[in-house]
């Protein structure tokens, strides 16, 4: 099972406006074939079905804690896709001035039909999610090369979308995502090392473009991120991934390092109302009358 705690991978900067174009494209690492749904939803199947987890722990280790690790990942990118959505519309109550006129030369017209400017389980054409994107073959060297490619196909994207826009929110989680997904590049590549006696490690990094180059992942760099996996746990359960995770980080030959736990994170942010989406519909007389029918019978 997992555990919920109420804040998230990183501080994410809260910008005064939006851009609703960024945020169609970083749908795509959400959504997408690539996207965070997919690394997400591939681990986490993995793990349930995974066979022999007595005689193959640090592997089941490595792909569980990996899993918990990625339902942050959904959350950071729902959360800059809910944020490039501020400010771009507006409200005077009176819906013949098309408060949602911008809305209508977007890329992602259905974000402002559907779901009142928030993030979409889909891509960034739109296109529904789909569990036709996981991949649990029951062979754990097929397994972890496709998870290899997956993380590797990942980082494409969001080296891409990255270089699509400028927004400051986005950029700033993609960074991080960059160093993430490279750990876990690195951490499937040692995986098959250890399964199978190759050196996949020769490969990556995949483009060949370190993270340093990025504004943005540079920081998360330096304070040593592409080198920790988190178990995720801090009662013990997960701590064979050491047996994977081990030695030096190739790119900058540093020593990898097992944290039991989480990160330290940050906020989520809050997100106001919309009453020009009447989302989430709830007045002020609204409000007081469920505020005086939660405080019943306490």
């Amino acid at each position: 099972m997992f555990k919920r705690e109420n804040r998230m991978l990183i501080e994410l900067p809260v910008p005064e406006h939006g851009d609703p174009n960024a945020a169609a494209a970083v749908q795509e690492l959400l959504g997408g074939k690539f996207g965070e749904m997919s690394t997400l939803n591939n681990y986490m199947f993995q793990s349930f079905n995974f066979r022999q987890k007595d005689k193959l722990k640090p592997f089941y280790d490595l792909v569980a804690s990996i899993t918990a690790e990625e339902f942050g990942h959904v959350e950071l990118v729902t959360n800059t896709i809910n944020l490039l959505s501020k400010g771009n519309t507006f409200y005077t109550g009176n819906p013949d001035v098309t408060p949602l006129r911008e809305g209508k030369d977007s890329r992602n017209t259905y974000q402002f039909i559907a779901t009142a400017q928030t993030a979409l389980v889909g891509d960034s054409m739109g296109r529904a999610w789909t569990g036709d994107n996981v991949f649990s073959s029951g062979n754990l060297v097929l397994d972890l090369l496709h998870n290899f490619f997956l993380e590797v196909g990942a980082r494409t994207h969001k080296m891409r979308v990255y270089e699509m826009t400028e927004h400051e929110t986005a950029r700033e989680m993609i960074g991080y995502l960059l160093v993430r997904g490279g750990t876990h590049v690195l951490a499937y590549a040692k995986a098959l090392e250890i399964a199978t006696g190759v050196d996949v490690k020769k490969l990556i990094p995949i483009p060949d473009l370190s993270n340093t180059k990025f504004d943005h992942a540079r920081k998360f760099e330096e304070q040593g991120l592409a080198n920790v996996l988190y178990t995720w746990n801090d009662v013990g359960d997960y701590n064979d991934i050491r047996q994977i995770w081990k030695g030096d980080n190739p790119e900058n030959g540093e020593k990898l390092i097992v944290k039991e736990g989480i990160p330290k994170g940050g906020p989520i942010p809050n997100l106001e109302d919309l009453p020009e989406q009447f989302a989430p519909g709830i007045d002020k007389d609204d409000y007081q009358k469920i505020a005086k029918r939660l405080m019943e019978n306490m």
